[in-house]
């Protein structure tokens, strides 16, 4: 049977990657967040309001979070029904403002439903436009355009709720976010499993697909967010004491090992490698970001013979203390700021 990290390989090589995010997920993340709608128009644009639960969350609750406006867009499909299952060439776009029958339900005569000139994608020229128009954008993008999508954000200096790969931590482009302090993780999946409901499971996710719920279960998937959350303030409890035994050095680099977040050593101050993991409880006011194992490892030709070691891209080395040299998994580098 094929692992979730497969499965999600599979689906971010697929320019189909649908992923339907279930509405207790949403309400489990957002609820931290509350605060920061009110007054606020939010803008959805990668949602199809027949199966969006993004859609379905903030326009029924539209008026307890205090909403301004809610804009959807819905890619290459055409829906005057809002809710049937057909499908046509047109791409949509709704306009939620709240109830005005006093039932606090969003009917369908409440939602306006307007025809897009293209083909509904977030790049085009007018979903541009309505982005511009939005204060926040809450939504589950394609992971395969990830990159080009919270470009697309900071750009045009939007704040959002979003999510994606946890690996994407390590693009280049989205890690020098983290560092900056412009992106950070929110609270995550329950147990760190995402299950979504997606158009072709066998396709997308061969052998994690749940024939019994539809679902497909995706490990390593996270929320995405430039909001401020009081996760981001809590600062982590450290209670191990440094000894240069339990804490290698590096061969290749001027650092040391730390395999676990939760053994940060109490009494080190130098740069540690940490497991990128450790941004689920970064605290910027507790360590400094200060790169990643791919930019900061020196080459290992330079500290050892070849054979003694096993080649690949930039990482670090810890020594085995036979004559050969160990390679690591990417780590971040940390530093505790000074109290």
């Amino acid at each position: 049977m094929a692992n979730a990290n497969s499965g999600l390989q599979a689906a971010k090589s697929n320019k189909k990657d649908e992923f339907y995010t279930q509405l207790v997920d949403i309400e489990r993340e957002l609820r931290h967040y509350r605060s920061h709608f009110k007054g606020k128009v939010v803008y959805c644009n990668c949602d199809d309001p027949r199966v969006s639960n993004f859609f379905h969350f903030f326009s029924y609750k539209f008026e307890e979070l205090g909403l301004k406006r809610l804009i959807t867009t819905c890619y290459m499909n055409q829906n005057m029904e809002l809710f049937s299952q057909h499908d046509a060439e047109q791409a949509i776009y709704l306009e939620y403002e709240g109830d005005r029958n006093g039932n606090r339900v969003p009917d369908p005569e409440e939602i306006g439903v307007m025809q897009l000139r293209g083909d509904g994608d977030f790049r085009s020229e007018e979903c541009i436009g309505l982005l511009k128009q939005a204060d926040i954008v809450v939504t589950n993008p394609p992971f395969s355009l990830f990159r080009e999508y919270v470009a697309q954000l900071v750009e045009q200096d939007k704040k959002f709720v979003i999510i994606g790969p946890l690996n994407a931590i390590t693009y280049k482009e989205v890690f020098k976010l983290f560092q900056e302090n412009r992106i950070w993780l929110g609270y995550g999946f329950k147990s760190g499993n995402a299950f979504f409901a997606i158009p072709h499971p066998k396709e997308f996710a061969k052998g994690v697909y749940n024939e019994e719920t539809g679902l497909v279960k995706f490990r390593n998937v996270a929320w995405f967010t430039n909001l401020d959350i009081s996760k981001r303030h809590e600062a982590l409890i450290l209670w191990k004491n440094y000894t240069p035994e339990k804490y290698p050095a590096y061969v290749n680099y001027e650092g040391i090992e730390v395999s676990k977040t939760k053994e940060i050593p109490m009494d080190y101050w130098g740069p540690m490698g940490v497991p990128i993991s450790f941004l689920d409880k970064y605290n910027p006011d507790q360590f400094e970001i200060i790169g990643s194992s791919m930019t900061l490892g020196k080459p290992m030709s330079n500290f050892a013979e070849q054979g003694t070691y096993t080649q690949g891209g930039p990482r670090f080395y810890l020594n085995n203390g036979d004559g050969t040299y160990k390679r690591m998994y990417e780590r971040l580098v940390i530093r505790r700021r000074q109290a």
